[in-house]
């Protein structure tokens, strides 16, 4: 069995999906005419207004980060070490190449699931690739498939993953055993997720921001004090992602190795276009009053993970000089030798330290993306969503003790078929989405605030949700119709009564 799921595996994850994901950012590039690159200040337009004021919904900047916490994991520290060791410096360039491409796709998926998105039994914001799955092309079917590898990748597995990683850096800087580490990080993430999607929000919108900060702040540090080095890196970057220094290389050497290693990296990093940030791009009350406001601020979440905080830590490995092909030291090993050339013996615990923070509030963002999931499914009842918690806890508390890599790599595939599913959707709804950026930029540079009429769609008019794009002055406290959420249409019965979401102003 074992050497079946890797067959599948390897032809998922070392073509299929490489391709698939590079193609749709490439046509969502060409058709929102590089809207990531032409219109970069909209992203921070749509963070710094005032968040408004709907209990409906989270501010954009929780939705921001919380998405973040779902991004930002163990593969922002070991993953890009690992490609730089099998890539070479060269695989950082690719790496940036295929986050632009990327910042496009999360765009089009997270506006998607802004214009799809439903009011659950307790009048709170709901959507994501399942519901515009289901409502914008009519494929139940598939959006259930999709819902239910969403559960068991994000709901389940990769918490377990997530927690191998922190129990591994816990016991390697300070000696602490992997049980109580992992019983530490179950106690912790059951405190967080028992407010649901709210809870996370509120979380993620005070973790995150911290965590990415400190990490970004110590790279800053180090590029400023090795300021001399700065333009020999970028050109050792340039040079070696086009074959042109051999001597750069990594262990295969070569343009292709830092090609393939750096795409590979930078699309598994972002997660842009594998339908999993969608889930709370939908939850958020867009400020201005439009799906593509958050398609802005969910591309720069592609943006700081892997522009900003990957960038990070393959600068500061390419400084230490520790970077040796065929050395065999690659990974965690690798991130925390370089981190000790410029932190001395604060070097391995900074790391670690690191790794339980990204691996940690990976898995509160993980429980936000499989909840919405829950609800798509009508299983967002009492008991529903107790299976959900006590499911991803005992994953995380079990994750932490073992090594079990048959379960991970099912988990892979079970990864690869949703993200499969969710690309094609969103190419299929391309003419959605190029129309819904068209309708606000038009606004925009006509000098008005983007506001989403419907009317715009007119042959979506019965699957958009009613009363969902009122102006939020005129829903907030109240529940709103009940979400038609479920693969018949059917009605959410049950009120998630623990979704206390956050209000007041928020800023960038």
């Amino acid at each position: 069995m074992k050497s079946d799921i890797s067959f599948v595996n390897n032809i998922l994850w070392g073509d299929v999906l490489t391709y698939m994901l590079l193609g749709a950012g490439g046509l969502f590039t060409l058709r929102l005419r590089l809207v990531q690159l032409r219109r970069f200040p909209e992203m921070f337009r749509a963070l710094a207004r005032p968040a408004v004021s709907d209990p409906a919904g989270i501010s954009p900047f929780q939705a921001l980060c919380a998405s973040l916490a779902a991004r930002v994991g163990t593969g922002n520290v070991a993953g890009v070490a690992v490609a730089l060791y099998l890539g070479g410096p060269g695989a950082t360039f690719w790496m940036w190449l295929v986050a632009g491409l990327g910042m496009a796709t999360a765009f089009a998926e997270s506006s998607l699931a802004q214009l799809f998105k439903v009011r659950d039994g307790a009048g709170a914001y709901r959507g994501g690739p399942a519901f515009y799955i289901a409502r914008g092309l009519k494929a139940p079917r598939a959006a259930t498939a999709f819902a239910i590898c969403l559960i068991i990748v994000f709901g389940l597995v990769f918490n377990a993953v997530q927690a191998n990683s922190i129990a591994g850096a816990a016991q390697e800087a300070f000696g602490v055993a992997p049980l109580w580490s992992g019983v530490a990080t179950t106690l912790a993430a059951a405190l967080v997720i028992a407010g649901g999607v709210a809870g996370v929000a509120r979380f993620s919108g005070v973790v995150v921001p911290l965590m990415a900060g400190a990490y970004i702040a110590v790279a800053l540090v180090v590029l400023a004090l090795n300021a001399d080095q700065t333009l020999d890196l970028l050109k050792l970057i340039i040079s070696s992602a086009f074959g042109l220094d051999q001597a750069a290389g990594g262990v295969a050497g070569g343009m292709t190795a830092a090609m393939m290693n750096g795409v590979r990296r930078g699309l598994f990093s972002n997660e842009a276009g594998m339908g999993s940030a969608p889930n709370i791009a939908a939850v958020a009350t867009p400020s201005p009053h439009h799906p593509c406001s958050q398609g802005f601020v969910q591309a720069f979440g592609v943006f700081i993970d892997t522009l900003v905080i990957c960038t990070a830590t393959a600068l500061l490995i390419l400084l230490s000089g520790k970077l040796q092909p065929g050395s065999g030291v690659t990974g965690v090993q690798l991130t925390q030798q370089a981190m000790g050339v410029h932190l001395g013996v604060w070097g391995a615990p900074f790391v670690s330290i690191a790794i339980t923070c990204f691996a940690f509030t990976s898995i509160a963002g993980n429980y936000a993306c499989a909840e919405g999931a829950l609800v798509y499914l009508r299983c967002d009842g009492r008991v529903g969503r107790l299976l959900l918690r006590l499911g991803l806890l005992g994953m995380t508390l079990w994750g932490a003790v073992v090594q079990v890599t048959t379960v991970f790599d099912l988990a892979d595939v079970s990864m690869g078929f949703m993200a499969a599913i969710n690309l094609v959707a969103i190419v299929l709804l391309s003419g959605v989405v190029v129309r819904l950026a068209r309708d606000y930029l038009a606004q925009r540079d006509a000098g008005r605030e983007p506001d989403f009429d419907p009317q715009l769609l007119p042959e979506l008019a019965d699957v958009i949700e009613p009363g969902v794009w009122d102006a939020p002055s005129s829903v907030a406290g109240r529940p709103g119709p009940v979400a038609a959420a479920g693969p018949q249409a059917a009605s959410v019965a049950t009120p998630l009564g623990d979704l206390d979401v956050a209000r007041g102003r928020q800023g960038a």
